[in-house]
């Protein structure tokens, strides 16, 4: 039928906006659903391209007509096409601006979902770009007072973070999940995440760094009362010895056992360098304050 096709559907609702001598009114009541009609239509037929700019335009219609949920749902589908077509920064923006929306109808978690959506989209193609849609995403749920919801993000950021080698963002994200759960009292999230860090950093062959996330995280009783801490104090003493075969153990035993996987791999792996260097240099230091013992 004529009527419904799609090239045609799409043509008569630009008509319908756009003004003239005798339109001085766009009709977009009538231009939506014009446009909703086109964008299913290429779909069905699999020109993704054509239905994205018809969604799109749909979505506009939509906040046209002050139905920021309507115009969000049209915007994921003309994001999720955009995906299709490997067009991945349209990916993104579109993303953002159906979270934007969601958020115009005091809707968070839609609102995070919709960026959580587009960053494992972008994960490949664009990982820079999808761990901010991460972090975004985790912003939104914690200001909306639901830390919880914010754990897989925050693991699937620092899973990108792995891929990318960029080891010290990892290690942040892992203790900003670590805060996540402190403040909905999920103890033993925290102290998964605190020792994931030291792992990070010991991975990194970050010895200091290691040794001041553990003495910060000790601070905190729940911490230092654990399980995971004790396995974190271990390691370091391990790495203060140079006893490669005593890293080697601890990284088998049950409290990195029960980590997130990407970390366990990490931890497997160590010891990363050289750590005889550390026996060393722990030698030098107590024969330093022998000399100064004036006992």
């Amino acid at each position: 039928m004529a009527a419904s096709d799609p090239n045609k559907l799409i043509a008569k609702a630009d008509k319908l906006t756009r003004l003239s001598l005798t339109r001085w009114n766009a009709d977009w009541r009538n231009a939506t659903v014009l446009y909703e009609q086109a964008a299913n239509g290429f779909r069905l037929a699999k020109d993704y391209e054509k239905a994205k700019i018809a969604f799109e335009k749909a979505s506009k219609g939509q906040e046209m007509l002050s139905s920021p949920w309507d115009a969000a749902k049209h915007m994921e589908s003309a994001a999720a096409l955009a995906k299709e077509l490997s067009n991945w920064r349209e990916a993104a923006d579109f993303y953002r601006k159906a979270s934007e929306l969601y958020m115009e109808c005091d809707r968070p978690q839609p609102a995070s979902d919709a960026l959580g959506k587009g960053a494992r989209a972008l994960e490949d193609a664009m990982p820079e770009e999808a761990v901010q849609l991460y972090a975004d995403a985790c912003t939104i749920l914690e200001e909306d007072g639901k830390e919880q919801m914010t754990f897989d993000l925050y693991r699937a950021a620092s899973s990108v973070y792995i891929k990318l080698e960029k080891y010290t963002d990892v290690a942040s994200v892992m203790l900003n999940l670590g805060l996540a759960a402190d403040k909905c009292n999920a103890t033993n999230s925290r102290c998964k995440a605190y020792l994931g860090a030291i792992i990070i950093y010991l991975y990194a062959h970050d010895f200091k760094q290691a040794q001041k996330c553990y003495n910060d995280c000790s601070q905190i009783d729940a911490f230092l009362s654990s399980d995971q801490s004790r396995c974190a104090s271990k390691f370091l003493a391990a790495y203060t010895d140079g006893d490669v075969e005593e890293i080697k153990r601890i990284a088998q035993s049950s409290a990195v056992s029960h980590l997130d996987h990407v970390i366990i791999k990490l931890a497997r792996k160590l010891p990363t360098g050289d750590v005889s260097g550390f026996k060393t240099a722990t030698a030098e230091d107590d024969e330093q304050l022998d000399e100064d013992d004036l006992t």
